[in-house]
């Protein structure tokens, strides 16, 4: 038996008949204005906790030791550099167990190398969301940045608990620590949003990502004290971000010496411009994510 064919009219009055009201969605890019993008974000915000979620779960699902490799890892890297640089290389430490001056730079740092592992490859791993639906593309590097925090929760606690056993007491400047945190977040982020969107479109940004983060660790202050830096070249180097962001650590939980404060300024002015910036790159670049990625 024949089927008759159905011409492009007849169809149209099957789906939709004659006296039905027609509607159609169009989705344009946002405004580039910063403004917008933060209400647009806003009114997103349970997606954000949804891909936060998420991470966490893909992270330790059918893993045996679970949350505990959040652990593993900084605990490994500090038993490595104290055998190394603390025993072998008699890095000095300020007067300190070397355990406690590397494990104060190492909690920080393992949580902004994640973050900018997870920020910058994020979009790549969904591609598919990307290219299925509509949503502010911006979330994706945020819960990127945001999912490590719990990882650093988990290490700090077992950093308290060291302090405990050596017998260091908290001192006032303990509160100002949010503030050195907030700085590696920032900083996280901003890279992100750079190099998201430059992964994006150049693979290479994939594999020169670990040789990048190596390079980074060996130029902050992570395994040996800032005072080992000749001091006409202190300022200059502690343009670092993450300079700032150790020291500060170090101060605020071991006592000791405060980190340059132009420095820090000097960072933070880095990080707000750097985040404006990458917020304006990123969004004039997602509009080619589907068609590129």
């Amino acid at each position: 038996m024949r089927r008759a064919a159905v011409t492009a009219p007849e169809l149209h009055q099957t789906i939709f008949p004659p006296g039905t009201i027609q509607r159609s969605v169009v989705i344009r890019p946002g405004s580039l204005r910063i403004g917008f993008e933060l209400r647009e974000l806003w009114r997103s915000r349970d997606l954000l906790f949804f891909l936060i979620q998420r991470e966490l779960k893909v992270r330790y699902k059918q893993a045996a030791i679970g949350v505990g490799w959040a652990l593993i890892q900084p605990i490994l890297t500090v038993a490595i550099f104290t055998l190394i640089f603390g025993h072998f290389a008699k890095m000095p430490s300020g007067g300190l167990p070397y355990v406690l001056f590397a494990f104060t730079a190492v909690l920080p740092w393992t949580y902004f190398s994640e973050a900018v592992r997870r920020g910058s490859t994020g979009l790549i791993g969904d591609a598919d969301l990307i290219r299925r639906i509509y949503f502010p593309r911006l979330i994706l590097p945020l819960a990127m940045t945001i999912a490590p925090l719990t990882d650093f929760l988990a290490g700090f606690l077992v950093l308290l608990g060291l302090l405990a056993w050596f017998q260091v007491p908290p001192t006032p400047y303990l509160l100002l620590l949010p503030l050195f945190l907030a700085i590696a977040v920032g900083l996280a982020l901003a890279v992100g949003l750079w190099l998201g969107p430059l992964g994006v479109r150049y693979r290479d940004v994939t594999h020169a990502l670990p040789f990048m983060m190596q390079v980074w660790m060996y130029a902050s202050p992570v395994a040996y004290p800032l005072a080992i830096v000749p001091a006409r070249w202190r300022l200059i180097y502690s343009l670092n971000p993450m300079v700032g962001v150790i020291g500060g650590f170090r101060w605020t939980l071991l006592h000791g010496d405060a980190p340059d404060a132009r420095a820090v300024m000097i960072s933070v002015i880095f990080i707000a411009a750097a985040l404006v910036t990458g917020v304006f790159y990123f969004r004039r670049m997602e509009r080619s994510f589907a068609d590129v990625i």
